[in-house]
């Protein structure tokens, strides 16, 4: 690199730093958390240093560059399509720049490349990415720089001692420069939160309201069309400005005063919507910025790699289950003499001893069931001495890479005494199977993995979770052990463990994988616990009070709290239309026209908003579906946690369950079944109002009309969910396409692609030529790294080109093996979701609208068989008593 381009580099790098406060940069390094624009720190630092070179092309002498000339042009002109490089305009002055800032904001994607971690890279880099900016610069204005600066700020000038001084100027300055910012910020602030109130609180009129809503919608949909993340700063601020205002309205011009009725049904509603405005600007506080945490490499020497204790916790599970995660354990690729796995069995089963000897793998227990699991962990903490506890749930696979992937962020940051990685899911879960769209669209638990706990980690908040987990033992032992005040003692733990100062790590790789809840019964269980043990923490150990955390961390377990209490206000939205139809209360006080001017730029800009963040990880409309099958069941536990946090107790999740026959669960659906009874009601009187009422009623009439038919059809989905679909698989199968080979009975082998497996068998696609018959005897290779595995098994399927096989008689090793092989592999589910179509709000509110229609066809064809035989009896009672009636004498008169 030439002095020159050296010298401009180091200078312009030295401003930059300035600019971003390079102490508070390095400090977050150090720590392992980035700034919130950490993730394009590199595009940063290369924009800003470019246009510390356009101003030095521009100002500074600069012998050799027409040389370069045609170069230049050539490399930039795709840049700037719409300007001719080769003429200078005037305009261009104006064009140029606003080009640069639009590709800065809006085109982050052009920098792919990976970034550099150290300064002395980050300057050598910088300046070579930026070469074709200076020249285009140079290019434009370098015959408008006739004067010559003399003995300022030229290259050669660039000696070490004037280096070394302008560093010590520099940094005097960025120390000054932060000190009269700190002093003059809530200047800013305030000047910010007047600005906001007025924009907030300034009433418009009918027209003028509509103007100012188009123009908002009309943006938010411009900038979604754009990439990066700067977009979905801009969307939630049109977002907040829109709900704010509706807000606003709502408390100042909506509540009738003079209806008793009224009035206590508004406030009602109005509360609910407060509590919705909450979570969502909660939301989106948490989710602008996913950290997205790259891993940390280990050391080479691997004897600097720290002791590791393995715990499977396991109750009442069947030894099915618990044995592929144990087989998997035994392969994770660590130090033999630095990881020890123990079988934690709070049933006290003799099997699960003898199976943990066979293997080779410890067994603990304890005479009592104490707290649960974390009194199960807590008593394999007193008995065990490794560094590091990873924690696998029974039915979770750990993957080979698990401690490669994880454990490098402990080394990396004393500090850090929590890494969890996502809890992923090779089965479906009721919502998935029930209505037949496993892998077509993301499950319920994939925002939070997928999205909220990677919003988390910015701010230092990713919680633990129970499973797919590794925790440091001195700070673990230091607050006491795993948290058991609560029956969600994975979050717990970890706020304990933030309010001591220590950190945690989220990486969003999927490390493991599970059983999901088999039934809607088992399902609302688990939430049931979760929702009651949430509510415990915010009341024992509200996040919001106490020392240890900041401000942000509070803000994002508040959120997490908070989001189980949305029970009561989903049961106020699908209920509060009825207000009006059902007793002519008016619960929004306020003409229908404007009432939908005000709300529906409030529903447009948060669907625009939440589908462009989390439509990877959630479907539009379907967090209602989700909520409104969960709502009723979660209202009472949550209550009560509100007000007698210390009741509630542990219930164990079943897994790996059957469900014999395909049925409609009437115990489940009871509710449901009651809010769309209710909802009915609501359309019956609504359209007899409608038709024999006032005019004047018509819009508000058809308003809530179309809100109760939204609910309906919303009560409908949670009708399909009742619906239970059948499912005899002893092991769940997975697709996934793996490479092996086939040897028939006769000792041929042919090259073969895995195309499904599991524990039990593999689905085969094989040459067409080759002959197959049911009940053949084959062998299977698989390979995992250079070694090479076999296993025997029987053809129980076969198609053209494609069989099905079972394993019978596989000795334990084999078991392993065939584990190790499949579930456990380093990349089984790094492309799980790969292939989804992106979310489009109208095409999900198409979906939700289909899948209430098939709710009711469901209701209506499990009703059938029920409602015939009475309605047979109804009519031979009614024939009867037809039969028994007097009629009218036919007599002819004469």
């Amino acid at each position: 690199m030439d002095s020159s381009r050296s010298g401009y580099a180091y200078f312009g790098l030295q401003l930059i730093r300035c600019v971003l406060h390079d102490d508070a940069l390095s400090a977050l390094k150090q720590t392992g958390i980035s700034s919130p624009f950490a993730g394009d720190r590199r595009f940063v630092y290369r924009c800003l240093c470019g246009l510390w070179c356009l101003v030095a092309a521009v100002f500074f002498k600069k012998d050799t560059v027409e040389t370069d000339i045609e170069s230049a042009i050539n490399k930039i002109q795709p840049w700037f399509p719409h300007i001719n490089l080769s003429k200078f305009y005037l305009v261009d002055v104006v064009r140029i720049p606003m080009q640069v800032i639009w590709l800065m904001i809006f085109q982050n994607s052009l920098d792919a490349g990976p970034r550099a971690d150290k300064s002395q890279d980050n300057a050598k880099k910088l300046t070579q990415s930026t070469k074709p900016l200076r020249m285009l610069w140079w290019t434009k204005f370098w015959r408008l720089n006739k004067r010559k600066i003399d003995g300022f700020l030229y290259p050669e000038h660039f000696t070490d001692d004037r280096l070394d001084a302008t560093d010590s100027a520099l940094n005097r300055f960025s120390a000054g420069f932060k000190k009269a910012f700190y002093r003059v910020r809530w200047v800013f602030y305030g000047f910010a939160c007047t600005l906001a109130w007025f924009c907030i609180t300034t009433p418009f009129t009918f027209v003028e309201q509509c103007i100012f809503s188009a123009l908002l919608c009309m943006v938010a949909l411009w900038v979604r069309g754009f990439s990066g993340r700067a977009p979905n700063l801009l969307l939630i601020t049109l977002s907040l400005v829109a709900t704010s205002r509706y807000l606003w309205w709502r408390c100042s011009a909506t509540l009738n005063w003079d209806d008793i009725l009224g009035l206590t049904l508004g406030v009602g509603l109005l509360c609910a919507e407060a509590y919705a405005v909450l979570i969502m600007c909660l939301g989106y506080f948490q989710t602008m910025w996913p950290l997205g945490r790259t891993v940390a490499p280990l050391p080479k020497d691997s004897s600097l790699w720290p002791s590791v204790d393995v715990y499977i916790p396991t109750y009442n599970e069947p030894l099915a289950v618990v044995k592929p995660t144990v087989f998997a354990a035994l392969g994770i690729d660590w130090p033999e003499d630095r990881i020890n796995i123990y079988l934690l069995d709070d049933g006290r089963r003799d099997s699960f001893e003898f199976f943990a000897s066979s293997v080779g793998v410890h067994y603990i227990t304890r005479t009592t069931n104490e707290h649960a699991k974390a009194g199960n962990l807590n008593n394999a903490l007193t008995k065990t001495q490794g560094e590091f506890v990873a924690i696998f749930d029974c039915d979770h696979i750990p993957t080979r890479s698990f401690l490669q992937v994880t454990m490098g962020w402990f080394l990396k940051d004393s500090n850090v005494a929590l890494i969890q990685t996502p809890h992923h899911f090779f089965s479906p879960d009721p919502f998935e199977r029930n209505l037949g769209n496993f892998r077509d669209s993301p499950n319920e638990n994939e925002l939070f993995y997928g999205l909220c706990q990677d919003g988390n980690d910015l701010w230092g908040a990713a919680f633990f979770c129970g499973s797919c987990a590794v925790l440091r033992r001195e700070p673990l032992l230091e607050i006491g052990g795993i948290a058991t005040e609560t029956v969600t003692e994975d979050a717990h733990t970890a706020l304990k463990l933030h309010r001591q100062g220590y950190g945690s790590v989220y990486l969003n790789i999927p490390q493991a994988a599970g059983l999901a809840t088999e039934s809607l019964s088992a399902h609302i269980g688990q939430r049931i616990r979760w929702a009651r043990g949430m509510t415990q923490i915010f009341r024992l150990d509200n996040p919001l009070l106490g020392k240890g955390l900041s401000i942000a961390q509070r803000l994002c377990y508040a959120n997490a709290m908070l989001h189980f209490l949305h029970a009561l206000p989903r049961i106020v939205f699908l209920t509060a239309p009825l207000a009006f139809l059902v007793f002519q209360a008016y619960i929004i006080h306020a003409p229908a026209f404007t009432i939908a001017i005000y709300v529906l730029p409030h529903l447009v800009h948060s669907s625009v908003a939440n589908s462009r963040m989390q439509g990877p990880y959630r479907r539009s409309y379907w967090a209602e579906m989700y909520e409104t099958v969960l709502a009723w069941y979660i209202l009472k536990p949550t209550l009560m946690a509100l007000i007698s946090p210390h009741k509630g107790q542990f219930n164990v999740t079943e897994k790996g369950g059957l469900v014999t026959k395909k049925h409609f669960d009437w115990a489940i659906s009871k509710p449901y079944l009651v809010l769309v009874i209710l909802n009915l009601s609501g359309l019956l009187f609504g359209a007899f109002r409608l038709l024999t009422g006032p005019t004047a009623e018509i819009d508000t009439l058809v308003l809530n009309l179309i809100w109760t038919t939204y609910n309906v059809l919303i009560l409908g989905g949670a009708i399909a969910v009742s619906e239970e679909a059948k499912q005899i698989r002893q092991t769940h199968r997975v697709a996934f396409d793996l490479p092996g080979s086939l040897c028939s009975s006769t000792g041929k082998i042919v090259p073969c692609t895995i195309k499904d497996y599991s524990n039990g068998g593999f689905g085969v696609q094989y040459p067409e030529q080759l002959g197959f018959a049911l009940g053949d005897e084959v062998s299977i290779s698989l390979s995992l790294g250079r070694r090479e595995f076999s296993f025997p098994a029987t053809i129980i399927n076969l198609t053209k080109g494609r069989l099905g096989v079972k394993f019978e008689g596989l000795t334990e090793t084999q078991e392993r093996d065939l584990i190790q092989c499949t579930f456990a592999r380093a990349d089984a589910w790094v492309n799980w979701n790969s292939g989804r179509s992106v979310d489009r709000p109208l095409s999900s509110l198409g979906e939700v609208i289909v899948i209430g229609f098939r709710g009711y066809k469901r209701l209506i064809q499990s009703v059938a068989p029920i409602l015939m035989p009475m309605i047979l009896k109804i009519e031979w009672f009614l024939e009867g008593v037809k039969w028994l009636l007097p009629r009218q004498p036919s007599i002819r008169s004469e």
